[in-house]
């Protein structure tokens, strides 16, 4: 089977697949238990589809479409010609042994964002981050996993980057505090690396880095680190981010985006600005 380039998006072809079948069934005035009995299947099935959040069989999909009458062959050939992008594997499925279930998710959505925007108070974000860095911080959290595989954590995190450079690449703004990147996570050596990476990164176009200095006190995110992932198409939601030990929250709704973004707004405009951040990372850097 094929596999998806960077930049091409099938976590977000399931969720624009789903939300057009939870549309159809709405219209036509039919539950979940309904539609999941006309596909031998459970209710909790149907909302995992509509939400994107599994992969598509094409005899449900076709099933489904005559359920809420959908006759039409150009309507029917592009929702199953969907199904097909949709269940594409992308690149990162080659590390499915090192990628938690949880993360494949979000490594999809940031593949297919158009703006990244993220806080982040523990590490440097890890699409900001060195290699060197980025191994003294996968060995942190798997202490006793051997070379190879931190080794592939590394190498994924590597692969994650390079959609900053291309040319279509998305926008990333980042806010990061001052925590992050006064803990020395790898000696001296690989902090000043990090820092002095983070100096030239913020000077391209699509990436704007700020700052939340100590001297600023309380902050409009003091509950943790989160990202906010914007895609390119106007029928997608933004989805939220926000990892936990062993797991994520995503949250595509409303009501629960919008304290993000506010706090996220308010973090923007209390942070350095960006001839700040490179003031402020050059007084780290004196001092490793």
């Amino acid at each position: 089977m094929s596999i998806d380039p960077p930049g091409s998006g099938s976590t977000v072809r399931r969720i624009m697949l789903g939300a057009s079948l939870r549309r159809l069934r709405e219209e036509r005035g039919l539950t979940r238990e309904v539609a999941g009995f006309h596909i031998r299947a459970s209710e909790s099935k149907i909302s995992r589809m509509e939400l994107g959040r599994v992969g598509f069989k094409t005899r449900d999909v076709e099933d489904l479409l005559t359920l809420y009458g959908v006759h039409d062959d150009a309507e029917r050939r592009g929702l199953l010609e969907m199904v097909r992008e949709a269940n594409t594997p992308g690149w990162w499925h080659k590390y499915g042994e090192v990628l938690p279930n949880w993360f494949v998710t979000y490594v999809g959505l940031e593949e297919a964002a158009s703006v990244i925007r993220t806080y982040e108070v523990q590490f440097v974000p890890g699409l900001l981050q060195t290699q060197a860095y980025a191994r003294a911080v996968v060995q942190l959290g798997y202490p006793d996993a051997p070379k190879a595989e931190i080794e592939q954590r590394v190498h994924l995190r590597m692969q994650r980057q390079e959609r900053l450079t291309d040319k279509d690449g998305p926008r990333l703004w980042a806010v990061v505090d001052e925590a992050a990147l006064r803990r020395p996570i790898g000696g001296g050596a690989v902090m000043r690396e990090q820092l002095q990476h983070l100096l030239e990164v913020a000077t391209l176009p699509n990436i704007t880095l700020q700052v939340m200095p100590f001297r600023f006190g309380m902050h409009a995110a003091e509950g943790g680190a989160f990202t906010i992932l914007r895609f390119p198409e106007s029928d997608l939601s933004d989805v939220v981010y926000v990892e936990q030990l062993w797991g994520a929250l995503y949250l595509d709704k409303r009501e629960d985006i919008d304290p993000y973004l506010t706090a996220m707004e308010q973090l923007c405009v209390e942070s350095t600005t960006p001839g700040g951040t490179a003031e402020i990372l050059g007084e780290f850097l004196r001092e490793t």
